[in-house]
């Protein structure tokens, strides 16, 4: 695959995936993304987006929970 940013060539990657579902932030570990050599930028096939909301809308198991603080720039 072609990233549309920078022209580079992809790469089958598992990655860590900041997930927003309903309102809530979820961190997902070992994602399969599609993840440019060059830019770094990522790419998720649709269905693995819609197996991650699935997962999270079931009773899923917990590894850790996080405390996140929420800032503004502005």
């Amino acid at each position: 695959m072609t990233c549309d940013f920078c022209g580079g060539e992809t790469k089958k990657k598992k990655v860590t995936k900041q997930h927003r579902l309903n309102g809530r932030l979820y961190i997902v570990e070992d994602v399969e993304a599609e993840v440019c050599r060059g830019c770094g930028e990522r790419y998720y096939h649709a269905k693995t987006l819609h197996a991650i909301n699935a997962m999270l809308q079931r009773k899923h198991k917990v590894k850790k929970r996080l405390q996140v603080e929420v800032v503004s720039i502005g």
